[in-house]
């Protein structure tokens, strides 16, 4: 296997790899405040409003995200009236799936966060004057951050892997380009790189969520 034949194949995965970043960077970006926003719905005193947040993640969480990118994909456009206005691009229908899939996930995930602080902060800070916006923003929020950090960093990591199911939607990434090299070459040799890109995307987010919790002092 000649270092030519490698490099050749190396860069259109480079170039699938872009659409697999940006799809990670539109998920992260948006699912991670809409993650906290549905916990803050879950948690209201309104019961219909909270009753729906928990069954928005229960669907989103106890569904395949491969299903739920079909139905977005090619279920929404068969709705009778208005399946029309749903069709939407591959790669923007890819996103939203992602993004209303993980930000189910990190609901819980902040939700653990919240649950892990002790209720007589919220006393404390009643006690010493704090207005209950003060104490969530000052006193709640950066605590509960802390905890959560390592489990976002987890789940980041997933959607960085996760991310390869865009080739079952006919998006061209990473994998749909080592696939289609297996194909044409008869050689396992355009796995293995698309491996080796993999890990470096994973390790160099490692980096930075380590990062992160050091800065945080969660260490």
């Amino acid at each position: 296997m000649s270092l030519e034949y490698i490099l050749n194949i190396t860069k259109p995965m480079l170039e699938g790899a872009q659409m697999t970043i940006l799809l990670f960077l539109v998920a992260i970006v948006l699912a991670i405040p809409l993650g906290f926003v549905i916990t803050l719905l879950a948690k209201s005193s309104i019961r219909a409003v909270a009753r729906l947040a928990h069954a928005y993640v229960y669907v989103m969480r106890g569904t395949p995200l491969l299903l739920q990118l079909l139905f977005i994909c090619f279920g929404l456009p068969l709705l009778p009236i208005v399946g029309e206005y749903l069709v939407f691009d591959r790669f923007v229908a890819a996103c939203i799936g992602f993004v209303l899939n993980y930000a189910a996930y990190f609901a819980e995930i902040f939700r653990g966060g919240l649950l892990a602080i002790d209720k007589g902060q919220y006393e404390a800070a009643q006690v010493l004057g704090f207005s209950k916006w003060q104490t969530t923003t000052k006193i709640i929020l950066p605590q509960m951050f802390r905890v959560a950090l390592p489990a976002v960093s987890n789940e980041s990591i997933t959607l960085v892997k996760d991310t390869a199911l865009l080739y079952a939607v006919a998006v061209p990434e990473l994998l749909h380009y080592a696939q289609t090299a297996v194909n044409r070459d008869f050689t396992i040799v355009p796995f293995f790189i698309a491996g080796v890109i993999y890990l470096v995307m994973t390790l160099l987010l490692t980096l930075f969520f380590k990062w992160l919790e050091k800065r945080f002092k969660f260490e």
